[in-house]
C-alpha cells in the first residue's frame, strides 16, 4: 500500500496523461455508498470530489475530466460488478473511492489486475499492506490498524487494567481492534463484534454495564 497526499495525486494524474497518445478526456471511475443508512457518508465523499474538480475548472493535467460514479451497497459483489464496468464499458484511467473495506478487498485486485490505478480515499484493509500489496494500488488515507495502535499504546501508558472492545463485524472492525490490541498488553474483558450497518445497540449497552470495564474501546465509521 502506498500513501500519497491528494496534491502528489494530481501529479501523478498529470504526469500519466502528459504523453502525446494520451486521451483528451481523464475518466475516474468513483465507487462510494449512496444508499442506505450509510450513504451519507458516500454523499460527502462525491459532493468533496465535484468541489474539486470545480476549483479545478473540471481539468487535470490541461485535460478534461469524466466522473463516472457507482453505488456498492455496502456489498463486495455489487462494488466488484461496478469496478468490472467502468473497467470495460467506460474504460476509466482510474477507479477510487471505496469507503468500506469489505468493498475495497474485493475492488483493489480487480481494478490493479487490469493494469489500471486503484486511488482508495478511505478503505485501508491491512491485507493491502501485505500479501495483496500492488504497485498500482495507492491510498490517500491509511493503514486500518494504525490509528488503533496509538490508542492501545495510551491506554497501556495509562495502565488501565481492562477494557471491552466492541466493533462491526467486517474487515475495518477487525483490523481496528487487532491493531489496538498489538499495544494493549492488559486485559480485553471482551472482544464483541455487530452487525455491520446495525442501528440498536440497547443489549451490546446492557452487556458492557454488566462487563464494568475500566474502559471501552469501539470503533464505529460514519
Amino acid at each position: 500500500m502506498r500513501t500519497i497526499t491528494r496534491v502528489a495525486l494530481v501529479g501523478l494524474l498529470a504526469a500519466l496523461i502528459a504523453a502525446p497518445a494520451a486521451a483528451q478526456t481523464v475518466k475516474i471511475g468513483f465507487i462510494t455508498t449512496l444508499s442506505g443508512p450509510q450513504g451519507i457518508i458516500g454523499e460527502h465523499m462525491k459532493n468533496s470530489v465535484e468541489l474539486a474538480l470545480d476549483h479545478l475548472g473540471r481539468k487535470v493535467g490541461g485535460l478534461d475530466v469524466e466522473m463516472i460514479y457507482g453505488d456498492d451497497q455496502v456489498k463486495p459483489d455489487v462494488g466488484k460488478q461496478l469496478a468490472d464496468e467502468m473497467l470495460k464499458k467506460h474504460r476509466v484511467h482510474f477507479v477510487s473511492g471505496v469507503i468500506w473495506s469489505n468493498v475495497m478487498l474485493a475492488v483493489a485486485p480487480t481494478v490493479t489486475s487490469a493494469g489500471t490505478f486503484m486511488i482508495g480515499t478511505n478503505a485501508g484493509p491491512h491485507e493491502l499492506a501485505g500479501k495483496m500489496c500492488h504497485e498500482l494500488f495507492f491510498t490517500t488515507s491509511w493503514q486500518n490498524d494504525q490509528t488503533p495502535e496509538a490508542m492501545g499504546k495510551y491506554m497501556q501508558d495509562q495502565n488501565i487494567t481492562d477494557v471491552y472492545a466492541m466493533a462491526p463485524n467486517y474487515a475495518a472492525g477487525k483490523d481496528m481492534i487487532s491493531g489496538f490490541k498489538r499495544y494493549f498488553k492488559n486485559k480485553v474483558v471482551a472482544e464483541v463484534y455487530t452487525q455491520l450497518g446495525q442501528q440498536d445497540y440497547q443489549a451490546e449497552i446492557s452487556q458492557i454495564r454488566a462487563a464494568n470495564p475500566k474502559a471501552v474501546f469501539v470503533f464505529y465509521p460514519g
